[in-house]
């Protein structure tokens, strides 16, 4: 299995992002495989979202719903999506998760809205 297929099967990704002085910052979030590409989804105004702006360099490594690491981190390179390819993401995310997604994935609609939200993809490498 590749990098890509083994991080995918997880349930939970270690994705870290780096502050502006270099410091790490881990956070678990649920992934999904789409094409060549990992993808994700958060809050499109939070912290994870304005360090890939600035930097898009990232790492992900398996991990458990705490944040705790169990397999080696990838490094990648993350890109945000636009409003089309987030809803696609959020499609492939209620596909892996089943009622669990679609909960979480309602209930931030309810509260955010369409546009509270963006997908990232992580191309690995």
């Amino acid at each position: 299995m590749t990098d890509l297929e083994d991080l995918a099967a997880e349930k939970y990704v270690l994705l870290t992002t780096y502050r502006r002085d270099g410091r790490a910052v881990p956070t678990p979030v649920w992934a999904v495989r789409d094409g060549d590409a990992l993808a994700l989804w958060t809050v499109a105004d939070s912290g994870k979202v304005k360090r890939i702006r600035r930097n898009p360099m990232v790492t992900v490594a398996p991990c458990d719903v705490r944040g705790h690491p169990h397999g080696p981190a990838v490094k990648g390179s993350a890109t945000l999506c636009g409003p089309l390819e987030t809803r696609r993401i959020r499609s492939l995310l209620k596909q892996k998760y089943r009622l669990l997604g679609r909960l979480t994935l309602l209930g931030s609609r309810l509260r955010r809205g369409e546009q509270g939200t963006v997908g990232v993809r992580v191309t690995l490498g």
